[in-house]
C-alpha cells in the first residue's frame, strides 16, 4: 500500500483554500453567511489566537446556507482536476490511501475520481464543524492503525516534515519537493519536532 498525504502531495495547491476562494467566487455574498466574520477569523488565526480546528469551522460556517454542496463539489473538481501532481499518475496503484488533515467531505470526490481510499479530517458538510480531531501529525497514525492494523506501507508521500510520524512507518518515504518527490530527510525532520 502506498500511503499519501493531499493537499500540495497529489494535489499541487491547498485544497481548502481552493475551494474557499471557489465558493467565495461563485456565491460571494452566501460565502460571508456564518456565525464568524471570516476576515477577523482570519487575522485571530494567524496571529495565534485561534486553533487551526476553530478556523477551518469559521472558514466553513456558510455550508449550512449550500442547497446543493454535491454539484458545488462537482463542479470545484471538475474545474481543478488538471492540478493532480504528474508525477502521482506515474506512481499511482489501485491500493493507494489519501491521509489528509483536509475535510472529507472535500476530498472524498476527488480520492473517488482517483480510485484511492481516504482518511481525512471529518467534517459536518452541513454544519462546518469538526467531527473529533483534526486528522494532521500523530493523529494521521492513530487514524491509519485505527483502520488498517497490520498493513505495511511500501511508500508514503507528503510536502511536509510534520507528516514524520507517518513517514516514520513506510518502508520507503518521499517528501514532496518542487513537485517532485526526494528520499525523506528523517535526521532532520525529528530534530525540528
Amino acid at each position: 500500500m502506498n500511503v499519501y498525504d493531499f493537499d500540495k502531495t497529489i494535489l499541487n495547491d491547498d485544497s481548502t483554500k481552493l475551494f474557499l476562494l471557489y465558493c467565495f467566487r461563485k456565491m460571494p455574498r452566501l460565502f460571508f453567511k456564518g456565525p464568524v466574520d471570516k476576515i477577523s477569523s482570519f487575522y485571530a488565526y494567524a496571529a495565534g489566537k485561534k486553533s487551526v480546528d476553530r478556523f477551518k469551522e469559521n472558514m466553513f460556517g456558510f455550508l449550512p446556507y449550500v442547497s446543493d454542496l454535491n454539484v458545488l463539489l462537482q463542479d470545484f473538481w471538475d474545474r481543478n482536476m488538471w492540478r493532480v501532481e504528474p508525477y502521482y499518475r506515474k506512481v499511482q496503484r489501485p491500493d493507494d490511501l489519501i491521509i489528509s488533515a483536509s475535510p472529507d467531505f472535500l476530498v472524498r470526490p476527488m480520492a473517488e475520481r482517483l480510485g484511492a481510499e481516504l482518511i481525512a479530517t471529518d467534517m459536518s458538510p452541513f454544519s462546518g464543524k469538526i467531527r473529533g480531531v483534526n486528522c494532521k501529525r500523530e493523529e494521521k497514525v492513530r487514524r491509519f492503525r485505527q483502520l488498517y492494523p497490520d498493513a505495511s506501507v511500501e511508500a508514503f508521500y507528503s510536502d511536509s516534515l510534520s507528516d514524520t510520524p507517518m513517514a516514520k512507518l513506510a518502508d520507503q518515504a518521499w517528501l514532496i519537493v518542487d513537485h517532485e518527490p526526494v528520499p525523506w530527510p528523517f535526521e532532520k525532520s525529528s530534530a525540528g519536532q
